[in-house]
């Protein structure tokens, strides 16, 4: 069992910056790692993802070049790095975590392929 922690979100003007944090009870080195926000009234959506080994990631057409998702080797943490934000990019803030124990390149877009979800972090942009 993996818990997982978000942290870092908060309240910030239009083209502000924000970097979130995923914070596991465990390494997270052989695990693909996505984030994802739900906006009041709207369903939860892929923003992020990153493989559990070699660094490729994937993003969301509506996030691509103002996000930038990390992790520190040997660290247990996944970084959300969020410039350029927007008031559209006010959401509720999740990671979430699946082992990938036999292809640590693999990534996922999609919620049901993680078994491991946090509590979200509220980030707010202001117009």
């Amino acid at each position: 069992q993996v818990q997982l922690v978000e942290s870092g979100g908060g309240l910030v003007q239009a083209g502000g910056s924000l970097r979130l944090s995923c914070t596991a009870s465990q390494r997270t080195l052989n695990y693909a790692v996505g984030w994802f926000r739900q906006a009041p009234g709207k369903e939860r959506e892929f923003v992020a993802a990153i493989s559990g080994s070699n660094g490729y990631s994937d993003y969301a057409d509506s996030v691509k070049g103002r996000f930038t998702i990390s992790r520190e080797n040997g660290q247990n943490t996944v970084y959300l790095q969020m410039n350029s934000l927007k008031p559209e990019d006010t959401a509720v803030y999740y990671c979430a975590a699946v082992a990938v124990f036999y292809d640590t390149t693999a990534y996922y877009s999609a919620e049901g392929e993680y078994d491991y979800w946090g509590q979200g972090t509220q980030v707010t942009v202001s117009s």
